[in-house]
């Protein structure tokens, strides 16, 4: 099928032009009224079985699993990203003089950590500074060498959308035995995505961006080499036999299999996670590609719209399809962000780009709206 326009599935005012899914992802509608129903079965807990713990971490591991493309067993269902990433870090070994490889302006979670372990293990944290060309993978491939022990990036820069081509990545990283870990926050459900096609070591993801689900809900793939790592918590749910409640005091140190040992406390989350399994699903159903093609139109108008009043843009071949920064030399940021929103425009500004964020809720008529209203903010 070729996907269409979704905006009559969320409650979006036409005259709103909400450019900034890089931010937060709206819940659709059906998804919201997932969460409302979710929300109110704790109001009679005791209709809440001791399935309801289990069988939705199953269906919210099968989801994610076939968005990254792996098995469901290599899934952790975690709170955040930055959750994942200390995960990553606190399994992957890495030694005194060794690099752990990041980009510059990376975002916070997917630098603070590496900068922990480093300080804690006396390895260096080395940056790709931003290339000219844009060309992110040539830069990252051009460092990664003998002393890489982990590279640390997303497969778009969250910034402005310039592209990480993550297969070649990993196959330099695999050539020196480096681990490969993707925050892939800023892309998945937008963007397709493989395991296969990269092998990372871990994958962290979460629902409130591009999948368009709840906050405070995220997943993890772990490749199956490191599913037998030290987990951040030791609590009960990730226990063998933690389905047999009467059962809880017969303590035991052996953990289940695969991924799950890597799970937060409360997983079952009763609110979010069954909002978060609805999310995925609509994301699954109208299918990353057919998402990221519906994005690409609308990138590529954003795109021909700023070369129009000469802003600067990544080429088509160094940009995601959802995700794009129009750079503004010189432009004062809270006085272009404030000046659109009173426009009824919603996108961020990182640095000096604006970043346009599309996804299905967005029509033509939303680009328009953004370059009608820019002009008179231009420095």
């Amino acid at each position: 099928m070729t996907l269409t326009s979704q905006r009559h599935q969320f409650d979006i005012p036409e005259d709103v032009a909400y450019l900034n899914c890089a931010y937060l992802g709206p819940l659709s509608r059906p998804t919201c009224d997932v969460g409302v129903g979710a929300v109110a079965r704790k109001a009679r807990p005791w209709e809440i079985t001791v399935p309801d713990f289990f069988e939705p971490l199953t269906r919210a591991r099968e989801a994610f699993a076939r968005l990254v493309g792996g098995d469901a067993a290599g899934v952790a269902i975690i709170p955040s990203a930055s959750y994942g990433l200390a995960t990553a870090a606190a399994n992957l070994p890495v030694e005194a003089g060794q690099e752990i490889v990041v980009l510059a302006d990376q975002f916070p979670s997917n630098v603070y950590v590496w900068r922990d372990l480093a300080a804690r293990t006396g390895a260096v944290v080395r940056t790709v500074e931003r290339p000219h060309d844009l060309d992110w993978t040539a830069a990252l491939e051009e460092v990664i060498g003998e002393r890489t022990a982990i590279v640390a990036v997303g497969n778009c820069h969250w910034t402005d959308g310039t592209l990480i081509d993550v297969a070649r990545v990993g196959k330099a990283a695999a050539a020196v035995g480096a681990a490969l870990v993707v925050d892939a926050a800023q892309s998945l459900g937008a963007l397709p995505f493989d395991v296969g096609a990269c092998s990372p070591a871990f994958v962290v993801g979460v629902a409130y961006k591009w999948l368009l689900g709840p906050y405070s809900v995220a997943f993890m793939w772990v490749a199956p080499q490191w599913r037998g790592g030290r987990p951040l918590e030791l609590n009960w749910i990730t226990r063998a036999g933690s389905e047999d409640f009467a059962g809880l005091v017969g303590y035991t140190d052996e953990l289940h299999a695969g991924a799950r040992r890597y799970d937060v406390g409360e997983p079952s989350n009763f609110a979010l996670l069954p909002t978060a399994i609805a999310a995925m699903e609509q994301i699954l159903e109208w299918d990353p590609a057919e998402i990221a093609a519906y994005a690409a139109g609308l990138t590529d108008r954003v795109a021909d719209r700023a070369d129009e009043l000469s802003l600067a843009v990544a080429p088509r071949d160094l940009r995601s399809s959802h995700l794009l920064g129009v750079r503004v030399a010189g432009a004062d940021a809270v006085r272009l962000a404030g000046g659109l929103r009173e426009a009824g425009v919603h996108v961020s500004v990182r640095g000096d780009a604006i970043r346009v964020s599309a996804h299905v809720f967005n029509t033509e008529a939303d680009v328009d709206r953004l370059f009608d209203a820019l002009p008179p903010l231009l420095p």
